[in-house]
């Protein structure tokens, strides 16, 4: 819980200082592209700042109480972590994590540009810019970009979360020399089929904290652009 929501956290706060610096169009948008640079950007920053709260968390998630050296807790987790491993355990990982970077930039920008084409319609349709800079999308309209998007961005990159949930795994951890040893492996173990193990469970367990984490923070950035002055 707290790794999710540090990581949102860091995420949603780089992505909006990024885009603020961005170079927007005639009409103050910013273009597909624009989007994906900036939450790639986020998303490295996020990466490398919470990687190792996601070591700690892994590790929790695979073990049990009765598991010799099992973690108690998060603060204790972190403290083992780098004085039996190093700055290299806390950064187990990291590499399919930047690889990762791809999952959130793939998923904000299909999001930003369903956003962006129904704004598209609605003024198409009679609203004004000025109405349009007010005025929010509807609760089940955010409900189902955020739903498409983050379904879009699962299926084109879980790959790379089997790769580093692997790596970081203290039962597998000494099994792997690297993500392409793991990589190489997991084909021969499992086939290519193995890189989407769990992909179904993993879109339902994932797809309510998307939406909810999407819609407050919808409502919080039109919150407080209408009480901006």
């Amino acid at each position: 819980m707290a790794g999710a929501t540090i990581s949102w956290g860091f995420y949603f706060g780089w992505y909006s200082l990024i885009k603020k610096y961005m170079k927007k169009d005639d009409q103050g948008k910013l273009s597909a592209v624009q989007h994906l640079t900036a939450s790639a950007e986020a998303g490295a920053l996020t990466a490398l700042m919470a990687n190792p709260l996601w070591v700690v968390k892994t590790r929790m998630c695979t073990t049990t109480h009765n598991t010799p050296d099992a973690y108690n807790g998060l603060l204790d987790g972190l403290k083992r972590l780098y004085l039996e491993e190093g700055v290299r355990g806390l950064y187990r990982g990291i590499v399919p994590a930047l690889f990762g970077v791809s999952h959130g930039a793939i998923q904000f920008m299909v999001y930003e540009e369903m956003k962006k084409k129904r704004n598209e319609v609605r003024h198409k349709n009679g609203v004004t810019s000025t109405e349009e800079l007010n005025a929010q999308l509807s609760q089940t309209e955010y409900l189902l970009m955020a739903s498409s998007s983050k379904v879009a961005a699962t299926v084109i990159t879980y790959p790379y979360q089997v790769l580093k949930s692997r790596l970081q795994n203290r039962a597998t951890r000494d099994t792997y020399t690297g993500v392409i040893d793991c990589g190489k492996k997991l084909v021969q173990a499992e086939g290519y089929i193995g890189f989407y193990k769990g992909l179904a469970p993993n879109i339902f367990r994932v797809l309510p904290g998307t939406c909810i984490t999407f819609l407050v923070y919808e409502n919080l950035t039109q919150y407080f652009k209408t009480h901006a002055s």
